[in-house]
């Protein structure tokens, strides 16, 4: 195997493993989404980015002659990944509540992590998983300290208006 094919496997694959990890704190929260769906939505959004990098590089220079076209593909994802997290958010029966914006935030960023893993920006692929993770691991308890000890409200309390 060429080095390239390596290269365009392990952007795949560490793309699938940052989705296993993000996918893995959904589940243990209970949530909608979980170690598969996030797994395959970080692996898909590289293998698309891939895809098309390799074909625009084995085409004779793609890049010069349609510079925007790799970016329409990252809008495409991200616009096609907006109607799985329109779909696991939900209004509880009181109508004041919305549940899932989280989990359909996971599932956009997860995207992004995909897409970055197809860029091959390892960097960035590390700083955001990890960040995203200390962010969904303490950022509900983080909440409830800000609620429970400056705004004196619990989650059933209604924020103060403005």
């Amino acid at each position: 195997m060429s080095a390239a094919v390596l290269d365009s496997i392990l952007r795949i694959v560490v793309a699938m493993l940052a989705g296993i990890a993000l996918g893995l704190n959904r589940d243990l929260r209970g949530k909608p989404t979980g170690v598969r769906t996030l797994g395959l939505v970080a692996m898909s959004s590289a293998l698309i980015t891939v895809a098309t990098l390799n074909y625009m590089r084995s085409n004779g220079g793609m890049f010069d002659n349609h510079p925007d076209a790799l970016s329409r593909v990252v809008q495409g994802v991200l616009t096609g990944i907006g109607f799985i997290g329109a779909g696991v958010i939900l209004r509880g029966g009181d109508k004041v509540r919305t549940r899932g914006l989280t989990t359909a935030a996971s599932v956009w960023t997860t995207a992004i992590v995909g897409i970055v893993c197809g860029f091959g920006d390892w960097i960035l692929v590390a700083v955001s998983v990890v960040l995203m993770l200390v962010l969904l691991i303490f950022g509900g308890a983080f909440e409830r300290f800000v609620r429970v000890s400056i705004a004196h409200q619990t989650r059933d309390t209604p924020p103060a208006p403005p």
